[in-house]
């Protein structure tokens, strides 16, 4: 998959695709349903999809809480599984943010990206002050002669599946109703570093992962893969949250011990997938109180994970 972060200038063989419209923050079951239609509409086109980065929501309410279910380089990777052949990852500021929906669709999407076929879902909104819904982008797209395509959401005995609902799943403790919605397990990716050395003084050496722009799950203990920056797959116990029988922060962060591993990881691409929550974050009266609930926890991830 290529990536474009211009509209401007592309080269002929990344125009005339069939774009698929959206912030895609997850790449969930309903955004896979949208890139098949995508493809369903024209299969002879390159199959692309344009989004934002960073999401509309980070810089128009920068004090909000991270809330990201997948970060950039994420997203893509879970868009190329889907099949994507380019995706326009469009830098989103302030300047980019008082384009009015009329421009957005002539200036960006017809001249710059020579779209042949545009699809969403049917709640897409954009534009100045949000100033284009599907319908005037049908008007506009089929004007200019895009096709489009407007996709119903997926939806389940819950209601409409979306971003919003499976963030909420994850703050309630129940990865595995991410995992459903989604397609995947949720995962955590960052850069491994150096935290304060006590799990390697009780005998569980952790590999810490700061949670930055990712939204913070329930806080506890879960049962966890891991992929490492080699492609290699590893079993875990993880601990999301601000340790408090050992620390008297407030900064929360992931910490994973790998089952039955030794390698120094530091400073390298970890990812964390969380299967199934096992107990909330509690302070213990002091380490031997923590160790043996830690021995615990492994055990039980253990099991889980088979």
């Amino acid at each position: 998959m290529r990536i474009f972060t211009n509209w401007r200038d592309l080269p002929q063989d990344a125009r005339g695709a069939t774009v698929a419209l959206g912030n895609f923050d997850g790449v969930h079951l309903g955004h896979a349903s949208v890139i098949r239609a995508a493809h369903a509409a024209r299969p002879d086109a390159p199959l692309t999809v344009l989004t934002f980065e960073p999401h509309p929501r980070e810089v128009f309410r920068p004090d909000d809480p991270p809330f990201r279910l997948t970060l950039s380089a994420e997203r893509a990777d879970a868009l190329a599984a889907l099949g994507v052949d380019l995706l326009y990852e469009l830098p989103f500021n302030h300047e980019f943010s008082l384009m009015t929906a009329e421009d957005f669709v002539g200036e960006v999407l017809h001249k710059g990206f020579g779209v042949r076929h545009l699809v969403s879902g049917q709640d897409f909104a954009f534009g100045h002050r949000r100033g284009g819904n599907t319908s005037f982008l049908a008007d506009r797209a089929e004007a200019l002669g895009m096709g489009v395509t407007l996709v119903p959401p997926v939806t389940d005995s819950q209601g409409p599946l979306s971003s919003t609902r499976i963030r909420r799943a994850l703050q309630d403790g129940y990865p595995e109703r991410a995992t459903a919605e989604l397609g995947r397990p949720w995962a955590i990716r960052g850069i491994v570093s150096h935290g304060d050395k006590r799990g390697r003084t009780i005998g569980f050496p952790t590999a810490n992962v700061p949670l930055g722009r990712h939204l913070e799950p329930a806080r506890g203990v879960y049962a966890v893969t891991i992929r490492l920056a080699d492609g290699s797959i590893h079993k875990g116990v993880s601990n999301i949250g601000r340790r408090p029988t050992v620390n008297a922060g407030t900064e929360s962060r992931l910490e994973v011990n790998l089952f039955d591993f030794n390698q120094d990881i530091y400073g390298t691409d970890i990812t964390v997938a969380l299967h199934t929550y096992i107990r909330p974050e509690i302070k213990f009266s002091g380490l031997d109180a923590l160790k043996a609930q830690i021995a615990a926890d492994a055990a039980e991830a253990r099991r889980l994970l088979g």
